[in-house]
């Protein structure tokens, strides 16, 4: 009897729709940015995937997220404090000529540097606001506007976004997050799929537990 044949990983280059438009990032393994997707200055951990009219900038992914259309990470903020918080005090290139633009204000953007973890699932036409972090395995609803940090493996949803539930308990969690699965090597990740798929959460790190390393 023949044996099993093993799961072979595809080809590692990240696939980018020609639609897409991206300035400034790094892009992991295995990536994939969908349709209209806009990136700017924007790490992305390995098996990450953007879907379609999504945005973000300013921001770091960690692996194996989920970022569902037309959600927006790291939504602009606008100067408030000043006389017009309209553009054209901060992108003043964009109307007057010999005018360019805010440095400073660009940099105050840059400082509120969004951070996702991993495996990390955000819904359709979720905004996560500037500076905010976001911890593993969380789930963020659709059209959520995240205004705070969110702890690992928590469910959250509405606006702004509130604790639903977690996804398990303290326990599991901590096991999962020192199990590090989003870490193992891609030929690991593939003989464990079939156990992902068919062994309660508690199974799945019985066995798994034992092969760390």
């Amino acid at each position: 009897m023949d044996e099993p044949q093993q799961p072979e990983p595809r080809e590692p280059q990240p696939r980018i729709h020609p639609t897409a438009e991206l300035k400034g990032c790094r892009l992991e393994p295995y990536v994939a940015i969908g349709e209209r997707v806009v990136l700017r200055e924007v790490a992305v951990g390995a098996f990450t995937y953007f879907e379609r009219h999504a945005e973000a900038i300013y921001a770091t992914l960690g692996k194996f997220c989920s970022v569902a259309a037309n959600a927006r990470i790291n939504a602009l903020e606008h100067p408030i404090e000043r006389i017009t918080q309209h553009k054209v005090s901060y992108r003043a290139n964009e109307y007057f000529r010999y005018l360019g633009v805010d440095a400073g204000f660009r940099e105050r953007r840059q400082a509120k540097r969004v951070t996702i973890g991993h495996d990390v699932w955000i819904g359709h036409g979720a905004v996560v606001l500037p500076g905010v972090s976001v911890g593993n395995g969380t789930v963020i609803g659709a059209n959520a506007v995240v205004t705070r940090d969110v702890e690992p493996y928590a469910i959250v949803a509405g606006s702004p976004a509130r604790l639903l539930r977690r996804r398990f308990a303290p326990e599991t969690a901590g096991r999962i997050e020192r199990l590090a699965w989003w870490d193992w090597p891609v030929e690991k990740i593939g003989r464990a799929i079939g156990d992902m798929q068919n062994l309660s959460i508690e199974d799945f790190l019985d066995r798994w537990e034992v092969e760390r390393g």
